[in-house]
C-alpha cells in the first residue's frame, strides 16, 4: 500500500473503495499543513462520490504517521497557531466524513498519527503497528483529540499512563485494550483492511451512513439522547428501497442487491 510521488497522499480506488495513503515516507509519514491539507479534500472527495461506500487510511511498512512535524511546528507561537486555527483548521476534516473510514496501521502511528487512527471509525493493525502519545515528552500534550478520544478507547486509568508517561504500545496491548478492532500479520494488512472495506462498502451505503451516526451518537453522547436517536434513524430504514430489497432477499434466500436508495 505503500509508493513514493511528490504528492503527500495518494488517491486511488478499488471498485466502491477509496483508499489515501499518507506519502511522506523520509519523514515517516510526519502530518504537516500540506499533509493534512490534501488528506482533508481527499476525504471530502470520496465522501461525496456516490461510487464510493468505503475509504482506507493507509501509510508505510515502517510508519502509519510518527506524529505531526515537529520541524514545521518548532518556531510557531501561541498568536500564530491561535490565528491559523491550528489542527481545528484541517485535522478536523475527518469529523465531517459521513462514510466509514478505515484506518490501515503499519508501523508507527505516534502523536498525531495515533490521534488521526483514534479518529477512524475502524482501525486493523498489523502486529508491527505501536502506538503512543509521546507529546509530554516535548513539554506538549496531545491536541489533536488525543486526551479525548483515548480514555473513551481504552479507559481513564490506561489513557493516564500512555500519555503520562509517554511510553509506546505494542500491537497485541492495543487488541487487548480495544484502541484496535483487529490484529493482522504485516503481510496481510492491505489484504485484510481492503476485504474488510470493501465487505462494508457493498451494504446500503444510506444505511452504513446511518449506523455510523448512531454508534457516534453513543460514543459522545448520553444514552438517552442515543436510544432516542437510534429508535429514529431505526424508523427511518422503513422509508428506503434498500431496507425493503434487503428483507425480500432475506425472504427469498437470494443476495440482495443494494440500489443506495
Amino acid at each position: 500500500m505503500s509508493a513514493v510521488s511528490e504528492s503527500p497522499v495518494l488517491v486511488r480506488r478499488e471498485g466502491r473503495v477509496g483508499i489515501l495513503t499518507l506519502n511522506r515516507p523520509q519523514q515517516l509519514n510526519a502530518l504537516n499543513d500540506a499533509l493534512m491539507d490534501a488528506l482533508g479534500a481527499a476525504l471530502l472527495a470520496f465522501d461525496a462520490d456516490e461510487g464510493i461506500g468505503a475509504i482506507v487510511i493507509t501509510g508505510s511498512d515502517k510508519a502509519f504517521a510518527a506524529g505531526a512535524d515537529i520541524a514545521a511546528m518548532a518556531g510557531w507561537t501561541y498568536t500564530e497557531v491561535v490565528r491559523d486555527q491550528f489542527i481545528t483548521r484541517n485535522w478536523e476534516t475527518l469529523r465531517q466524513v459521513r462514510k466509514p473510514v478505515i484506518a490501515a496501521v503499519a508501523g508507527f502511528a505516534l502523536g498525531g498519527g495515533c490521534e488521526l487512527a483514534l479518529a477512524c471509525d475502524i482501525v486493523v493493525a498489523a502486529e508491527s503497528a505501536r502506538f503512543g502519545l509521546p507529546e509530554i515528552k516535548l513539554a506538549m500534550l496531545p491536541g489533536a483529540g488525543g486526551t479525548q478520544r483515548l480514555p473513551r478507547a481504552i479507559g481513564k486509568a490506561k489513557a493516564m499512563d500512555l500519555c503520562l508517561s509517554g511510553r509506546l504500545m505494542d500491537a497485541a496491548e492495543a487488541d487487548r485494550l480495544g484502541l484496535v478492532s483487529r490484529v493482522v500479520p504485516a503481510e496481510r494488512l492491505a489484504d485484510e483492511a481492503l476485504g474488510l472495506a470493501a465487505t462494508v462498502a457493498g451494504y446500503s451505503l444510506p444505511a452504513l451512513m446511518s449506523l455510523k451516526a448512531c454508534v457516534q451518537r453513543a460514543w459522545e453522547g448520553s444514552l438517552t439522547e442515543g436510544i432516542g436517536y437510534e429508535r429514529r434513524e431505526l424508523y427511518a430504514r422503513f422509508a428506503t428501497e434498500d431496507a425493503r430489497e434487503g428483507m425480500q432477499a432475506f425472504l427469498a434466500k437470494r443476495p440482495p442487491v443494494f440500489q443506495h436508495r
